[in-house]
């Protein structure tokens, strides 16, 4: 049977997914010691990310979209060991056990796999259109208010330890200013690498699925450790996800006029 447009814009396999990491906070919330826990987590960060990377190389090509993976990649690796060393730019904070060994007692060897995902997913958000400054600075705080969301929530769950805790739900202010200098590295890196491809290319919505699962776990998270506010910021960037996918899908696929729905063939 031919698909419908709504089955193009949301296949249902990313449907299943959002409901099933939604579902997957509450068992992450009210079951955190599970043995293996922490091993378990790099084959499911694999899969949540595995959308954003296949997307991300389609776009850009193998050599860029490669190089971009590994340049933000290696940054992520640089700028959080620098801050769990020094304090800076994100305040004295450390790693907990849950997200399995470390490189140097510093920093999880899994960080790529959920960094990664949500600088690629908002670049794309904000991309296509405007200057490469516009997109970068963007792409920036759309990572904080991102991490308003996930930061709470990390916390409640013992990912990572804030020495002298703070004011939003346990974190210092001065975590989402390293949140904004690193988000704007992180982005300016894609915007870079990917170049006019971020720009004279329809975008692929599928840079965006591994941010929009991730959101649908974190707002699972958030809900059952009754962390309200974080909740609602979820839910508010899940609008804008779910939106903006829309308007890609559309892009990719249009649907011509007077067919009620059906899939135009692709060439």
């Amino acid at each position: 049977m031919p698909k419908t447009s709504t089955t193009r814009s949301f296949p249902r396999l990313l449907i299943a997914s959002c409901a099933f990491l939604f579902i997957s906070g509450y068992f992450v919330v009210r079951f955190p010691d599970v043995e293996g826990a922490s091993y378990a987590s790099y084959g499911f960060n694999l899969l949540i990310a595995l959308p954003a990377f296949i997307a991300l190389v389609r776009q850009f090509g193998a050599a860029r979209g490669a190089a971009a993976l590994v340049a933000v990649s290696v940054f992520g690796y640089l700028i959080e060991g620098f801050g769990v060393a020094t304090g800076v730019p994100y305040g004295d904070f450390h790693y907990g056990d849950p997200l399995g060994p470390t490189i140097l007692g510093l920093v999880p060897y899994l960080l790529p796999l959920s960094y990664v995902p949500l600088v690629i997913g908002a670049v794309a958000a904000v991309s296509g259109t405007g200057t490469a400054l516009r997109r970068i600075v963007l792409g920036g705080l759309l990572l904080v208010v991102i991490d308003g969301v996930l930061d709470p929530g990390a916390v409640a769950l013992g990912f990572w330890i804030w020495e002298g805790g703070g004011p939003y739900y346990g974190v210092p202010l001065s975590n989402y200013g390293g949140w904004l200098l690193s988000g704007l590295i992180a982005s300016a890196l894609v915007t870079g690498i990917g170049g006019r491809r971020l720009t004279d290319r329809v975008l692929r919505p599928g840079l965006l699925d591994s941010l929009l699962v991730s959101m649908f776990l974190w707002l699972g998270v958030c809900i059952f450790s009754g962390l309200v506010f974080p909740a609602v910021l979820a839910a508010g960037l899940i609008v804008l996800l779910v939106r903006r996918r829309l308007q890609l899908a559309r892009a990719v696929d249009p649907v011509p006029a007077g067919t009620t729905g059906l899939a135009a063939p692709r060439h």
